[in-house]
């Protein structure tokens, strides 16, 4: 059972549903699972080995969230990963990846033009997860999804920005250089694709309310001016049953 609660704790926080910073308590997270308060809690210490969650000492439980370094160190190391990644893509993808990477460009492209900003995201994670499987180096993949679902409750302020609108708005040039199996042009594509530069970083700080980022020196005293502790984005709901018998 604690599995089924960490899963579905985990999609919501991945999903924005439960935003950085948001309190998590146990009686109404048991509450809402109808279940005891054991499993709620081997739930949440698995989320906060995750750095999914943060577990504070006689204050309470909190959707973890990063300092504006973190934030900046997180998306520089993302970014050089993918760059890598779309460099050994030119270098490795087969035929079937080569269709589907077209296909995901193609689907941007057009979410775009109609500004469908959920279409996007979903196609835009199509075109990166192809990129990461031509890489066919299966360590570098693991990383970059391992970050990937730390960043994911700020992911979608990204597309937020205008960079990111302009960079949207082109023909993607890290999918041209790796059909093209242009493998330097690849890796400095990728890297333009992320917001880590200075002028991309600061536009995308500008999307973030001030609760999502923890303090410099540690975010304890910050939780406890929270709102009254919160048992998830919404009550009443519990976990899908498992597809193991």
């Amino acid at each position: 059972m604690a599995g089924e609660i960490k899963a579905t704790i985990q999609h919501e926080i991945e999903a924005g549903d439960m935003p950085p910073g948001t309190p998590l308590d146990e009686r109404m997270l048991a509450e809402r699972f109808g279940v005891s308060r054991t499993p709620v809690r081997e739930a949440l210490q698995q989320l906060s080995v995750q750095n999914m969650v943060r577990i504070v000492p006689r204050v309470g439980v909190f959707v973890s969230r990063l300092s504006i370094t973190q934030l900046r160190e997180t998306l520089e190391l993302l970014g050089e990963l993918e760059a890598v990644a779309a460099k050994l893509a030119a270098r490795r993808m087969d035929d079937d990846q080569r269709v589907r990477l077209k296909a995901a460009r193609a689907e941007c492209e057009q979410a775009h033009a109609e500004d469908d900003g959920k279409r996007f995201a979903k196609a835009n994670a199509e075109f990166h997860d192809t990129v990461y499987a031509g890489s066919h180096n299966e360590y570098l993949v693991d990383q970059i999804q391992s970050i990937r679902r730390l960043m994911q409750r700020y992911r979608p302020r990204i597309f937020q920005t205008p960079r990111a609108a302009a960079r949207a708005a082109r023909p993607p040039a890290a999918g041209d250089a790796i059909l093209s199996g242009d493998e330097t042009a690849a890796h400095e594509a990728m890297l333009e694709h992320a917001p880590v530069g200075t002028t991309g970083f600061s536009e995308f700080l500008s999307t973030l309310p001030a609760s999502y980022l923890e303090g410099e020196g540690g975010g304890e005293a910050a939780a406890t001016r929270s709102a009254a502790p919160r048992g998830g984005a919404r009550r009443g709901r519990k976990p899908a049953a498992s597809s193991a018998a």
